[in-house]
Parts: C-alpha cells; structure tokens; sequence
C-alpha cells in the first residue's frame, strides 16, 4: 500500500437501488466495486477540474457472463438548471434511509446520430472489445472481458481526455465531433492523441466513475489512485510497480509523463477560497502524529511537520500512562492524561522543534516518553508558536496561545471557587474544553455541547458515562464555570484548559449513532481523518475513550487503539475497527465502545485537507 496523503477511491454514497439497497458492494478500503445489479453506477471520492490526473481499473468476475460488462471513466459534475447532477432523495417505503441518486440529464448522449438524454450513469462509451463506438462524448471503455487493467488519463488544463487498456493507448477517428468512427490503436501514450472535451463540459469538475451492467452479478472493477498496484493482491507487480512524477503512488503501469496520482498530496492549495490563507494555514500544518521508537537517551523526533505546542503521547508496546505536554506550561511540565495525578516536573521533553520535539532520556518518566525498544505515538497540534498573551474577555484574567485558524488554544487560569468566566481566545464558541488541576490530584474534565445542545461532560481518566453539567455553555469568546465546578473551579488552584472547535475541512467533534452492528455508521468529517476519539456517551457497560490515528494503522482495517482511561498497552485484535475514507471513517464493528446502540460521542483530526484545494 502506497502513502503519501489520501487517494481518491469509489464512493460508498453511491450505487444505491431505488429500494434503498445496494446495487454495488465495496471492499477493501472502497477500492473493490463489486457489481450485484444491473444498471448501477458509483463515482470516486474526488473531482477536479484542472491538472493532469492518472488512475487505473482492474476488471474482473467471479464467473463468466456473456452480457455483462463494465464501463468506466471521466464523469462531469456539471449542473443545469433543472437538476444537480448528484442528488439525495428519500429512499423507498416509510422509514427508508435517504439515498444519493444521479439526477436525470445527467449527462448528454448521442447514439448512432440520434441526440437524447440517458440519466443515470455514464453517457457514452467506446466498446473496445467490439471495435464499435457509441456517443459523442467519449468519456470512458467499455469492457466485456474479464482480466484486463483500464487506464485513464486527464488533462483538465488541455480538455483532453486519454483511455488504454493493458498499457494500449486509444483514439478514435472524428473524435469530439459526435460521429461514428473507427478505433484506432495509438499504441504507447501520445499526448496528440485522445478525445477533446467538448466546449461545454470544460471548467466544470471530473471524477473516476463506474457503471455495471448486464444481468448476471459478480463483475468486479478494481480502482486504483495510487494505493495498490496489485489490485488488492490479484495481480502481481506489474511493468513499473511506478509512481507518479512527484514520487506519489504505487501503478501497475507507469503514469504518462506529467501526469498525477489523485491524491490530496498532490492537489494544490486554491487561490480562490481565500488570497490571505498562506502556508501557516494550512490544516496539514496544524496537526499530525507520528510514531517513535524510544533509545533511553537523546532522540529527536522529527515528521510533525511543524513545531508543535502541545503534545499528546502514549507508549503502544506496553503499558504505561499517557502524557500531556505544552509549550505554555513548559516542555518539563507533564501531565499524564490516564491518571489523576497533579501536574509534575521532569525533564523528559527538552525542547519543541520545527518538525516535532526532543526527548532527553534523563528524565523521571522514561517508559512513559522514551524506554529504549519501546514503541510511541504522539500526536502535535500547532498553537501559537510558545507565545502567550493575557486574555482579559472573562471576569477571571486567562493566560492564552490561540490558533484561529485551527479551532485550537491552550488556556491557564486560577480558580476562585465562585462563578467566573474565562477568556478562551478563539473566535468561535468551542465544542470540546479539556481541564485539568494542575495542583492537586483531580480527573481530567472534558465539557462538550454537540450532543443534544446542552453542555455536557465526562472524565476522559474514567469510564464513567457522560453527564449533564449544567453549566451555561460557552460563547464564541468565554467559557463559565460555576462555584460548584469541583474540577476546574477550586479557589487558588491553577488550571490548564485546551479548547478546540471544529473546522471545516480539517477537524470534526460531533457524534453519531451507534447500531451494535458490524456493519455500523458511516460518519462524515469532510476529510481524511488522521486521528479518531470516540466514546460511548450512556450506558449500559463500562465506556472506553479509544484512540485510532492512520500513523499506527496505515491502511484499511484499522484496529490498533489505545484508551485514554487506561495504561494497558495498545490493542489491535482486529475486533475494534474502522475503516478510514476520504472524506470519514465508518464504524466495522459491533463493539460496545465504538458501536453501541446509543449515543457515541467523537473527536477527529485531518492530514490532508480537501478544504484548500481545487478539487472536492
């Protein structure tokens, strides 16, 4: 499996009959689109309108058919005035789930010269296999044979459209002019080559599309962006095993010159969402986590990507408590999240730096930070680079490093023991405060209001389930606290607090959900998750607060956790998993901890932003 930010691959949101169920059947990371009705399409999870772009398909069936076949290529999201192109509407019967249809006049067909309209999938196709040519538009193959790898190339900024099979590339005479014509084999890649994008469909976003038909079931389309060059293990290495120009990707077949993985790594930032955003805002700079290997002595751990402000840390190889630590406070302050305990003073971390931090060996809680052998993961969020100011917006004076463009600040203060505010810094009100007494052995308190509106809390060092604080929830400039917050409100006591709220196309608190099912909800973020809390809000059993992040689980299924409420080691029996998407992560099993049949509360992180780029 390949690296290098998230790859497009089909959608789930698709491919959905108009009884409500599923036409299409993904696997393997919604890389493996298995046909199970006729007439039935789905898109990919990324859509661009500029650039050059290269992915490829593995067809296959589970068993000869002679009617079946596959189509496959470029599909334009233009919209007219009369319909979205990509639609929800109401599923089948009283109660059905909403399912996400292709609206009709979707796309422009012509056939054997007769203009008309074919809503639903893709509008035309060259039958490579019958040598015959169907439509005007030329926006993808048509295959009836199983065994063969499709390949696809776009040039958004030249209108033009490239298609090949088996490494044989494709033309067609007459092509973009709406007439019948003879293929013609182009052999290897030629840019002079392919079929021109008719003036109308120019500008507008493209994504990799797929359509089964045929009656018989079991055709089987492989997509591959980047991620699998053996097509989830049914094709050996192929010619050039290749990336793309920018070291991206893992092909069968190598990428014409110039020509991209669809990767988030590899869009580009826009200009058009807004001309002052610059590299400091951008999201994959505002968090990351990396994976370390503990020496005992001075190791430098670097991969961050930018100096981070405060660190959250667990050892995964064995048991030991996870610890927090801040630039505001001081790097040799730690906390450690799955205890109680005060806030202590050891020189384990000596310094924040420009790609992640130093660990000194010399310190009180080596198995906690850096036990030679031992394995670690740590996740970095970006604040304000170690500077603070005195927040004044509260009755009580706060200390602050905020990151706005993040949802993200860290806050000191001293309780009074009477009701007060504090100053959080962030311009908007935050969905999830975490408080910790710095001077006395106390839980951990984490207040949230996404769950029924009400601001409510729990004990992220406990299991207890959530309760109803009661407090008046905070604003876009405060948070309150009442005489009787017992664990962030005693009189001279002094306190931590981090607040984050959710920003679109980065981060994400939220809940969902559960079915007890193995099969259970899908939850959208709006990006690629690179770190996911979830806890069980309600009983019935014993709540867990389990952490999944894609620096230890680096592909489909992800079942490595480990708990904030515990010191044991990290667990990865397979049994608590997620899947991990482009745009969420969907629960993939019945646990009680991820899935039960209440409410689960959850907290996610992205890498890869499609915020920032010319795509979607």
């Amino acid at each position: 499996m390949a690296s290098s930010g998230n790859f497009c691959t089909w959608s789930p949101y698709f491919g959905i009959k108009d009884d409500g169920s599923k036409g299409i059947t993904l696997s393997n990371g919604n890389l493996k689109a298995t046909h199970t009705h006729n007439g039935i399409a789905t898109l990919g999870t990324m859509a661009v309108k500029s650039g050059k772009w290269y992915w490829e398909v593995h067809y296959s069936a589970s068993s000869d058919f002679s009617d079946g076949h596959l189509i496959c290529g470029w599909q334009s999201l233009k919209k007219n005035v009369d319909f979205a192109y990509i639609r929800q509407q109401p599923g089948a019967g009283a109660g059905a789930p909403d399912r996400y249809t292709w609206g009709s006049h979707l796309m422009n067909y012509k056939g054997a010269g007769t203009a008309a309209y074919q809503g639903g999938y893709l509008s035309s196709y060259n039958d490579v296999n019958n040598d015959t040519y169907d439509g005007a538009y030329n926006l993808g193959l048509r295959v009836g044979t199983a065994g063969k790898i499709l390949q696809y190339a776009g040039d958004f900024d030249n209108n033009k459209l490239y298609f090949g099979i088996d490494n044989t590339w494709y033309s067609l005479a007459n092509s973009g002019t709406g007439t019948d014509g003879a293929n013609t084999d182009s052999g290897t890649f030629n840019a002079t080559y392919g079929w021109s994008i008719e003036s109308t469909w120019q500008g507008h976003h493209w994504t990799p599309a797929i359509w089964f038909s045929g009656a018989s079931s079991g055709s089987i389309g492989i997509g591959n962006w980047g991620q699998d060059s053996s097509f989830a293990g049914t094709k050996s290495t192929g010619t050039a095993s290749a990336a793309d120009g920018n070291g991206f990707g893992d092909f069968y077949y190598a990428p014409p010159t110039g020509f991209l993985a669809l990767s988030s790594a590899n869009l580009p930032i826009s200009t058009g969402i807004d001309p002052n955003l610059t590299d400091d805002d951008y999201p994959g700079k505002l968090f990351n986590a990396v994976t370390y290997t503990g020496n005992g002595g001075t190791n430098a751990i670097t991969g961050m990507g930018f100096k981070p402000d405060l660190i959250m840390g667990k050892v995964t190889s064995h048991a030991s408590n996870a610890y927090m630590v801040d630039s505001s406070r001081g790097a040799n302050k730690p906390l450690f999240l799955t205890i109680a305990d005060q806030e202590a003073t050891s020189a384990d971390i000596s310094t924040f730096d420009s790609d992640g931090f130093t660990l000194t060996g010399t310190g009180t809680y080596d198995a906690n930070f850096n036990q030679n052998t031992y394995t670690y993961v740590a996740y970095g969020w970006r604040a304000n680079g170690g500077t603070t100011s005195t927040n004044t917006d509260g009755t009580v004076a706060s200390t602050v490093q905020a990151n706005t463009a993040g949802g993200f600040s860290i806050v000191t203060y001293t309780g009074t023991g009477t009701a007060m505010t504090v100053g959080h810094g962030l311009d908007e009100e935050p969905q999830c405060v975490m408080v910790k007494d710095r001077d006395a052995t106390a839980n951990w308190i984490l207040y949230t209001k996404v769950i029924d509106g009400s601001l409510d809390y729990g004990f992220p060092n406990t299991t207890t389930s959530f309760g109803a604080s009661g407090l008046t929830g905070p604003n876009s400039t405060i948070f309150n606290f009442s005489s009787s917050s017992t664990y962030s409100n005693t009189s001279t006591r002094d306190y931590v607090m981090y607040c984050w709220h959710s920003v679109e196309g980065y981060s994400k608190i939220g809940i969902y959900t559960g079915n007890a099912q193995n099969d259970g909800a899908m939850v959208h973020t709006g990006f690629r998750p690179r770190m996911v809390v979830m806890f069980r809000t309600q009983s019935p059993g014993t709540p867990h607060w389990a952490v999944h992040d894609t620096a230890r689980s680096t592909y489909n299924r992800m079942d490595k956790i480990w708990q904030w409420d515990t010191h044991d080691a990290q667990y990865g029996t397979g049994t608590r998993s997620i899947d991990v998407y482009g745009n969420g992560f969907k629960i993939k099993t019945n646990d009680g901890d991820l899935n039960a049949q209440v409410v689960m509360w959850y907290m996610a992180f992205g890498d890869q932003p499609h915020k920032y780029s010319n795509s979607f």
